[in-house]
């Protein structure tokens, strides 16, 4: 008879399980996805922050217009893309935000597919392509190509709405759910950080205006603050799959052996 150890860690997170014969060797929990893409992409945009704040502070506060003290928080382009080495912390932090954000993709198609097929396969192809984006505005900076950093900017938000829109429709249909009330419950915090992600657009557009044709001091400061709230709210976003993942687990298991398949 085939017999089984299981140790569990503290958090009951990671689950080791060791068999005699088939079944798995190693199972983690789905949770650490999006908790991984959470921490890399935080600590990418906070770090670049705490960099350039320290090393670089009245240079990147600076714009075509005014300096300190008219303008005195910086935008996420100038924090993310205009200096050493905050801007090389912030491309490695997200290289290896990447597996994850990828892995996020891959498993809400996996979670969702058989309720909401076509949706499904949607939201997959609009966040490799947002994922995508993403890589052109933080990779080619602003100051390498201003243009091409825009329009991936641009195009990145643009594939937000419908991201977030058929997230927030089909993630109530997950395979596997340790709680009706809890899907819906994240549901509803979903609609939430939409509402502010896209609440936070137009008074951001207001303030650029006010400070590129109007030339009006400190509005890019205000700016930027809204800037970094989309920041904020997208990272937010996506963290809150951890409640979905937590029901899914991930495991590692031997192949079978040619006589086992026969």
């Amino acid at each position: 008879m085939a017999g089984s150890q299981r140790h569990d860690s503290p958090a009951g997170l990671v689950r080791e399980v060791h068999l005699a014969a088939g079944g798995a060797l190693h199972k983690i929990s789905g949770w650490w996805i999006p908790f991984l893409h959470t921490v890399f992409a935080s600590a990418a945009f906070l770090g670049a922050l705490v960099i350039g704040w320290k090393l670089h502070y009245y240079k990147i506060v600076k714009n075509e217009h005014y300096g300190y003290p008219d303008e005195w928080f910086p935008s996420v382009s100038a924090t993310i893309g205009d200096r050493y080495p905050g801007r090389n912390v912030f491309q490695i932090l997200i290289a290896l935000t990447c597996p994850s954000r990828l892995l996020l993709h891959a498993f809400w198609y996996v979670l969702t597919v058989r309720g909401a097929p076509k949706r499904a396969k949607a939201l997959f192809w609009i966040g490799f392509l947002r994922t995508w984006t993403c890589g052109g505005w933080v990779y080619v900076t602003s100051g390498d190509d201003h243009d091409v950093h825009d329009v991936m900017m641009i195009a990145y938000m643009l594939l937000t709405l419908p991201y977030m829109l058929l997230l927030m429709q089909i993630s109530d249909k997950s395979l596997f759910a340790h709680s009706a009330r809890k899907l819906a419950l994240n549901r509803q915090r979903r609609k939430w950080v939409c509402m502010l992600f896209f609440g936070s657009i137009p008074p951001m557009i207001y303030f650029f205006i006010s400070h590129k044709v109007h030339k009006i001091a400190g509005a890019y400061t205000t700016y930027a603050f809204f800037e970094w709230a989309l920041i904020v709210f997208d990272v937010m976003f996506d963290s809150l799959a951890m409640v979905e993942f937590k029901a899914l687990d991930l495991s590692v298991q031997p192949a079978k052996t040619d006589e086992q398949r026969d």
